[in-house]
This record gives C-alpha cells, structure tokens and sequence, in this order.
C-alpha cells in the first residue's frame, strides 16, 4: 500500500522538542507510534534519520512518511454454531444471538460475529451503515444471549435505527437475581457511566448517560429470584449494573459483584440474563411483530437448579 509523506518546517514552538513528542503534537500521532517511525527510519530532519529522542532544530525541514491507515474492521464470515433464525424476510431478520458472539467485529475481538455467520449463511444484509457494522440496527452484549434483529433492506435499517432510537421498541428480558428485590415490581432510574476506578466495567455515576429499567417478579426461589425486565434506554451493560446497584446483581455475574459460589451451584460461567422477546413494527408492512427465544441450555439447566 502506498504511503504518504509530510514535509513541513519545524515550527517556532517545536524547536528543541524530542521528535516523539513533537510528532503527536504537530500530526496527531500517539507517542509510541512516532516512537516506531524513528525507529523504523520513516522520520528525517533535514534529510537525516531520527531516533524518538533527538531534539528538533528550528526552521529545520522535516520529512515523515505516514503510517499505513488502519483497515477496516471486516466481519469474518462464518458460520455460527448455536445462532438459530427466528425469523426472516426482505427486511428483518431476528437471530437468536448464543452467548461468546459479538453482533459485529471490533477493535480486539477476532471470535465471532452475527453480521459475519449472516452472510456466511447466505443472507443479504443492508449495506446501509459503516462497513464492520452493516444491517447492526441494536446490539447485545458478547455475553448475553437472545433475540437480536439486523436490517435485510436499506429502508429496514432507516426504520428500524430510528424506532429503537425513538424507543418505540419493546425489548424484554428475563434475568435471574441473587435475593429478593424489594419492592418486587419497581423501576430503576439511575445514570450510568464508566466506573471510576474501573474503566473496564460501568457503574452508577452522577454525570453517566440516562437509564430507566423497569423490573417485575416472575417467580421466588431461596436464594434467587426470576425477573422480567423492561428497558427504556439500551446503556452498555444496563440491567447488570442497575440491579447490582439495587443489592441484587444478576446470578453467574462476578464482575458486578455476584456471589461465586452460588454461580458454582448453578452451573453458571457467565451472567444469567436473556432478552426473551423483541417486539416492533415491520418496517415496510407497519405490522407489530413479537419474536421470542427460548432459553438456552445452560439458564435453562441453571433455573432448574434453582428451584431444586
């Protein structure tokens, strides 16, 4: 691929800084990219190579050959083992999402991906949307199995992206809490926003963005409680932290503060939590439509654990 390079004097305010440091300032870069073009000869002063660490001269010409640009996250299109169709037409197509898969690649996630075992399995997806995320209209996290809708057609993805941002989209969950809440039917209105001391997970914060998730028990069991959970927002891990802020964290879920050894009890590896049904209106035919998803195995096997 073919690289571009920059030449341009070295500013006033630049002389006698290290090159590394100069280079973020003046093109953008971090540091230890900088750092790796001195190291790999793509900077020179006055047509002599630089190390990160020499100081730049004023007035001098320097000549930097750019980083490649990086490429575009493309989904690996495979199939996906477990990930059933619930339903499928010209428009929508509503998976039924198994826990360990993303809904589109990322930045550090090579496992696999709805929009990738979709196209590997032969269906047309809307090209509308950046190209790692084509058709993504919602996502559930990696961990979280159940009922996911992507946009088949162009006018599916224009009318779908706005009904899940108006909210006119009904998305249920069933979540399994340590305990018993208290009221058994209520509703969390609590901010959300990254963890301070955390980064890696979220957290309750006064200056998070707005959530709303409404709760209600389903059934009561010793040590657990079954939940159906309604959310108005979608925040990044939004029902784990709301109902771990309220005492009750979803079971098999130690990242949010679960007991483990129950987790063990039950069978659980990962949180038990499932968005159960999906309800909107078509988006060509303006019909409302409710798909399901069943359990999977092992929250099926958990549930049952449970109530001995």
């Amino acid at each position: 691929m073919h690289r571009e390079s920059r030449t341009l004097p070295v500013p006033e305010g630049l002389a006698g800084m290290r090159v590394d440091a100069a280079l973020s300032k003046l093109l953008g870069f971090s540091r230890a990219t900088a750092a790796q073009l001195c190291a790999d000869g793509d900077v020179t002063v006055d047509g002599k190579p630089q190390s990160k660490s020499d100081r730049l001269l004023d007035g001098a010409w320097l000549d930097v050959t750019m980083p490649e640009p990086p490429k575009p996250l493309m989904p690996a299109e495979e199939l996906v083992e477990g990930m059933d169709i619930l339903y499928s037409d010209d428009d929508v197509i509503a998976v039924h999402k198994p826990v360990g898969v993303a809904a589109h690649p990322t930045v550090g996630w090579d496992g696999p991906t709805v929009v990738g075992g979709l196209a590997a399995a032969g269906f047309r997806i809307s090209t509308s949307g950046p190209p790692e995320r084509k058709g993504i209209v919602q996502r559930l996290d990696v961990g979280t199995s159940g009922v996911m809708v992507v946009a088949a057609s162009e006018r599916g993805y224009s009318v779908l992206k706005r009904a899940f941002k108006e909210r006119t989209v009904k998305k249920t969950y069933h979540a399994l809490v340590q305990g018993l809440p208290d009221p058994i039917e209520g509703t969390i209105d609590a901010p959300i926003g990254r963890h301070p001391s955390a980064g890696w997970k979220f957290a309750v914060t006064e200056d998070g963005k707005p959530a709303v998730t409404h709760y209600q028990l389903m059934e009561a069991f010793r040590e657990a409680s079954l939940l159906e959970v309604h959310l108005e927002t979608g925040r990044t891990h939004q029902i784990r932290v709301h109902m771990s802020a309220t005492g009750h964290p979803c079971c098999g879920d130690p990242m949010y503060g679960s007991d483990p050894n129950l987790a063990q009890r039950l069978g659980l590896i990962r949180q038990w939590l499932h968005a159960v049904k999906l309800g909107f209106y078509h988006p060509v035919s303006g019909r409302w439509m409710e798909i399901t998803a069943p359990y999977p195995d092992d929250l099926a096997h958990a549930l049952d654990a449970v109530r001995g």
